[in-house]
């Protein structure tokens, strides 16, 4: 049986004194954090018995914030996934010990949204929100810098040069990225569809942006149609992409640039086609992974959310300690690409 590391092997491993060991452990006597944390590592790695504590007296030491965060419909996969993740990344904050307090909006009014904010104002020290780009957004936005209460912007961008920052993907990059898959999947030239939620998300603006930018320098043999806006709504998408199917028999692709997706594939499915039209959806999700599976989705363009709640939660956290930034500025992350063959 191996011997059961010692306080002396700990202190040796951290390059310490027992002395300070044990003031690491008992709280004793003040102990610098990178001297603690030195200890804690090295309890980790020689497996001390007594790791859980020493991550537990420094995590006393800590001080407590409340972050807040505004998502969007309550009772969808891809939310409530977000939400485990967000809670995730609060508990597990290096710097702080944290607590969530996590808000939904069932509809894209800007007075929900509005009167959301307004109630975590009151409980957070900082707020992270996935919401439209409204004016009356932005004032509230201006109204909590104002108090002090840094403001995130989440997924689409809103009340930029005012809001602390936003974290997610680079949504141009990702409506090129579709547009391509369509131009080199499709079997031949045809009418592309494109649905957002809206245009006051910014994030669906700039796919769209990219999308119809890439048919245009790169694919122009493809006729991008009118974009079509389905309040992110499973019945408005599968009604509008029944009605494609029917007007357009050579639609050669088709991308949901935000919610509604479920609509889509069931408007695909019901079609019973030998050939659908390329199609290309946001996010994994329970029903965007078996359309994969069943060659009804082409590829699937996702949100990497624990990266996402990681970098977010580091940023509130810096923002509340060191103050606004001089320059609100914009963290993107690669997104995550699945396709029939990686799921």
């Amino acid at each position: 049986m191996a011997k059961r590391p010692t306080i002396s092997d700990l202190a040796r491993a951290a390059g310490v004194g027992v002395a300070t060991v044990d003031r690491v452990l008992n709280g004793r006597l003040p102990v610098r954090e990178e001297t603690a944390r030195r200890v804690y590592e090295a309890a980790n790695s020689i497996g001390y018995h007594a790791a859980g504590l020493i991550r537990q007296r420094m995590r006393q030491e800590l001080p407590e914030y409340r972050l807040g965060f505004l998502l969007q419909k309550p009772g969808h996969y891809f939310y409530q996934e977000f939400a485990r993740e967000i809670a995730s990344a609060v508990s597990q904050a290096v710097n702080f010990r944290g607590a969530a307090a996590i808000e939904y909006c069932a509809s894209q009014a800007p007075d929900e949204i509005v009167a959301k904010l307004k109630s975590l104002t009151g409980r957070c020290r900082a707020i992270g929100v996935v919401a439209p780009d409204h004016p009356s957004i932005t004032a509230a936005v201006h109204e909590m810098k104002a108090r002090n209460i840094p403001v995130f912007s989440m997924l689409t961008d809103c009340a930029a040069g005012i809001r602390e920052g936003y974290v997610g993907v680079n949504n141009r990059k990702a409506g090129r990225t579709a547009a391509w898959m369509i131009a080199n999947a499709a079997k031949k030239p045809g009418k592309v569809a494109l649905f957002v939620g809206s245009h006051r998300f910014h994030g669906h603006e700039l796919r769209e942006i990219g999308f119809r930018a890439f048919f245009r320098e790169e694919a122009p043999e493809f006729t991008v149609l009118d974009t079509m806006v389905n309040l992110e709504t499973r019945q408005i998408t599968s009604e509008a992409m029944s009605e494609l199917l029917r007007r357009h028999p050579d639609l050669a692709g088709c991308y949901v640039a935000g919610g509604g997706m479920e609509g889509a594939i069931a408007a695909i499915r019901e079609a019973q086609m030998e050939q659908p039209p390329v199609m290309i959806v946001n996010e994994i999700t329970p029903e965007s992974r078996a359309a994969l599976a069943d060659k009804i989705v082409t590829m699937v363009l996702a949100t990497p959310l624990p990266r996402l709640c990681r970098e977010l939660v580091e940023l509130m956290g810096h923002a509340i300690e060191r103050g606004a930034a001089n320059a609100p500025g914009q963290t993107f992350l690669p997104f995550d690409i699945f396709l029939p063959e990686n799921i």
